[in-house]
């Protein structure tokens, strides 16, 4: 799996400084008090846990950040997976300045390799099926670059990137517009010719509704796998279906059987659990 190009530094690098701002402070005082000044070290960041790689780069920017002297070696590839005990990368340089990046650097790689873990369980367990496993914009506030890259380090594919960039007819705009077919025509009128159309529906009649007023991309959200090949058998050739809400390891593989094109899942990034890293000074490496 070639994972995507990591988004443009502007965009993430913020969020180093901020995370670095509010760990150091005035300074690493345990790291002053313990350490002589010109002390060095070597250190091993290890998964603890089986994990799928993601967030080296920003690790590396972390270590930078403090102290341009830290020379960090990454063993792994973005995107690899991983056993318990392996080693994702090296740091050498400055104790004082390795010890005072640690935290901040694990941080940034718990997250983000555990995004990329997450979805390669939902991605891998679908396999073979056809079906695509897609985000949400129900990513961390300011994290959303980040969350969305390490869905694709992970095999997932990302959905829009924010309100901006695709349209997405949900129940309340339908409700306000007065209606399935009154909210499509009015979105086909006036939205840009780039902006792909997509609705949410709720039953074959609204499905078939949508369809009927210019539709082609449907979001089927929290509809029984029942449902969903009853909406699969119909409008399958007519409209690219989405299914959403409710998703989970263990249900996932039905859905996926029922016909529907894709699937969006909101945990991929709201509920991924962090993973379980370390790093380790090397005893006698300086």
């Amino acid at each position: 799996m070639i994972a995507p190009a990591l988004p443009p530094r502007a965009s993430w690098f913020p969020l180093v400084e901020r995370a670095l701002a509010e760990d150091l402070g005035s300074g690493d005082a345990t790291s002053a008090a313990v350490l002589a000044a010109d002390a060095r070290a070597e250190a091993a960041i290890e998964a603890r846990a089986p994990l799928v790689v993601c967030g080296l780069p920003l690790a590396a920017a972390v270590c930078e950040a403090v102290d341009p002297a830290l020379v960090c070696e990454r063993a792994r590839a973005e995107g690899a997976a991983l056993p318990a005990g392996a080693e994702l990368m090296r740091i050498a340089g400055p104790a004082r300045s390795l010890l005072s990046a640690e935290r901040t650097a694990l941080n940034f790689l718990a997250r983000l390799c555990g995004i990329a873990t997450h979805t390669r369980r939902f991605v891998e367990a679908v396999a073979g099926s056809g079906v695509e496993i897609l985000d949400t914009r129900k990513t961390l506030p300011g994290w959303r670059v980040l969350d969305k890259y390490a869905v694709a380090v992970g095999g997932g594919r990302n959905h829009r990137f924010g309100l901006y960039d695709a349209i997405l007819i949900k129940d309340n705009h339908i409700a306000a517009a007065g209606g399935v077919a009154a909210a499509v025509k009015a979105a086909r009128a006036a939205a840009p010719s780039h902006l792909a159309i997509q609705v949410e529906v709720e039953s074959e009649a609204e499905a078939a509704e949508a369809i009927e007023a210019g539709a082609r991309l449907l979001l089927l959200d929290n509809r029984s796998p029942a449902e969903l090949r009853r909406l699969a058998e119909r409008f399958r050739a007519d409209a690219l279906l989405e299914a959403s809400g409710g998703v989970t390891l263990a249900n996932v593989r039905e859905i996926a059987e029922t016909g529907v094109h894709r699937i969006s899942i909101g945990a991929l990034t709201h509920s991924a659990p962090a993973a379980d890293l370390s790093l380790e000074v090397l005893p006698g490496r300086a």
